[in-house]
């Protein structure tokens, strides 16, 4: 299945040549799941594909990321990433409790996860971002404090931090449904979140995105690319693509994708970018950075719109106008969502 797989990958690289026509890559990114499960001689086959499809010479790739499971960092691996031409792993650590791994069934350990990262800095990783999950049940103030020490000990570059989510259809929403678990406080998840800033903020991390923290230097410059409207093509099942005038994605049924492809059709849907929806993916993208939206590239009648609805929000200081942009406050961040909803062209 790897082997057909990694084909099938190298194979829509074939079928999307013109989806990013002419447009310089500067990022890759490896990621979707568990990328480090595969083998690694598939993965440098894709990857010395996507080059030599794209053109892509020695020092054309500013930032090379790849996923992975702390447990899947050997020395071996990490020594065959780096050849590839990786110089950046993000690492779903998720939690620093063995107890609250085992409740999102895991397979790592909390010393895994300090032990990937030594393992990484042996072998020239300088870019390392970790993935920390917080509002857990009964999950207490102090317990996530101590997550967030641990992250901050590891010295790593960049640190994203999501809420604990009860996704319909997931085990974990089931055992919601079934009164197994209780979901955090409000309260509680809001000051955890409060915590979150103020401990990294004061160890030296920069709070550039609404879930997203890094040293000078370290923010992700892929991510960024997302929120910045940049273009991008994604490979693989389940992968989405853009290119300002559609946005495409593919199947997640990794069988059906591969028969789809072996058969020289691409497995996606597709949306049309209209004005409207271009608009409203700003709103959705870029207010969530810390430089917020640039009001001067905003054209009418969205600017107009923008500028008439953001005035309660502005008047109540959960958004701010400092020059030709307009972003969240502090304050803001807590009740981001229904600030985004209320700025959304209907």
């Amino acid at each position: 299945m790897q082997e057909r797989y990694a084909k099938a990958v190298m194979r829509e690289l074939d079928l999307r040549a013109y989806y990013i026509n002419n447009v310089r890559v500067h990022t890759i990114y490896i990621g979707g799941g568990t990328p480090s499960y595969m083998r690694t001689d598939l993965l440098t086959n894709i990857i010395n594909a996507i080059k030599k499809k794209q053109g892509i010479e020695e020092g054309d790739i500013e930032e090379f990321t790849i996923e992975c499971n702390p447990d899947d960092v050997t020395e071996e691996f990490a020594e065959t990433i780096v050849g590839m031409g990786v110089n950046r792993v993000s690492l779903g650590v998720q939690s620093f409790s063995d107890e609250r791994l085992r409740f999102l069934r895991r397979r790592h350990n909390a010393a895994q996860a300090a032990i990937a990262v030594q393992t990484l800095r042996r072998h020239g990783i300088r870019n390392i971002s970790i993935d920390l999950m917080f509002g857990f049940p009964d999950e207490t103030l102090s317990e996530w404090q101590k997550d967030i020490r641990r992250a901050i000990e590891l010295d790593v570059e960049h640190i994203s931090a999501y809420s604990l989510m009860y996704e319909e259809g997931t085990p974990l929403y089931r055992m919601l449904a079934e009164g197994k678990v209780k979901e955090c406080d409000e309260a509680l998840s809001t000051k955890m979140y409060d915590v979150l800033m103020e401990m990294l903020e004061k160890a030296g991390y920069e709070h550039y995105e609404i879930s997203n923290f890094a040293k000078t230097g370290y923010r992700s410059k892929h991510n960024s690319s997302y929120w910045n409207d940049s273009i991008y093509l994604g490979l693989g099942a389940a992968a989405h693509s853009y290119n300002r005038k559609s946005r495409q994605w593919n199947i997640g049924d990794i069988e059906k994708y591969i028969e789809t492809i072996e058969n020289g059709e691409i497995p996606a849907e597709k949306e049309l970018i209209d004005p409207a929806t271009h608009y409203n993916d700003t709103i959705t993208t870029a207010l969530r950075t810390k430089e917020g939206i640039d009001i001067t590239k905003v054209e009418e009648p969205y600017k107009s719109y923008l500028l008439k609805n953001a005035e309660k929000a502005i008047a109540s200081g959960n958004l701010q106008i400092k020059g030709e942009r307009i972003s969240l406050t502090r304050q803001g961040l807590y009740i981001s969502d229904s600030i985004m909803a209320d700025l959304i062209w209907i």
